[in-house]
């Protein structure tokens, strides 16, 4: 058991999460929409190039080719292009069941949005800065468990992680869903970290608390 310090720095709110995309994937990307030349173009206009590609393309042929891109091994052709028309109409990355595809889908969403100049819904991104010490002993690397479960004091009561997840959040149970639910988690020192999910996760309206602290249990073993 562990009682830590937490500190809610700063929650930025963003249309897409920067170096999320590789220069590899525009290149690849670019092939599958018909310019073959993306590996000998400069790579500062890569994303350019993608856009222009894309726009060419019907909306939802567009959203078929990404997607099947990122989730050709678990989604079927039926699944795909039931959810590329879905997108157009609805955030299909908050909405979508399962919870380890909602980061990725949220990726796609944002690439499309930004092709189309509008067309697909807007989603965001919440990245957040926070720090959380130890008030005795060391600083350990903390897990996307171990930091939701610091975090929810801090939470409202209609946070969505809380409202779906209630005993997850608040005992010392197993919470496998953190790892989906938290798309990046970075810290340099074990203290400061960032972390990125979606704004329908975690946004700003959330926070009740923005200095607090929290005790960390060790999760019960089920027998």
């Amino acid at each position: 058991m562990m009682n830590y310090q937490v500190v809610i720095k700063n929650i930025d709110t963003v249309n897409e999460v920067e170096g999320y995309w590789s220069d590899e994937d525009f290149v690849q990307l670019l092939e599958k929409f018909n310019y073959p030349d993306g590996a000998t173009a400069d790579k500062a206009s890569l994303p350019e190039l993608l856009e222009m590609a894309i726009s060419d393309y019907e909306p939802n042929e567009a959203a078929e080719i990404v997607l099947k891109y990122k989730f050709a091994d678990r989604l079927g052709d039926g699944q795909i292009e039931q959810i590329s028309h879905n997108m157009l109409i609805d955030k299909v990355c908050e909405e979508y069941p399962e919870i380890d595809m909602q980061g990725t889908l949220f990726h796609i969403n944002q690439l499309l949005f930004k092709a189309y100049n509008g067309k697909f819904p807007n989603a965001k991104a919440s990245i957040v800065h926070f720090s959380m010490t130890p008030t005795d002993g060391e600083a350990q690397k903390l897990t996307a468990e171990n930091v939701l479960k610091l975090l929810n004091n801090g939470l409202s009561d209609r946070n969505l992680i809380k409202r779906l997840f209630e005993n997850q959040m608040s005992q010392n149970i197993a919470f496998p869903e953190s790892e989906a639910i938290i798309w990046e988690l970075t810290t340099e020192d074990n203290v400061n970290y960032n972390l990125v999910t979606s704004e329908n996760w975690i946004n700003k309206e959330d926070i009740t608390e923005y200095e607090f602290e929290s005790v960390l249990e060790d999760i019960e073993e089920e027998a």
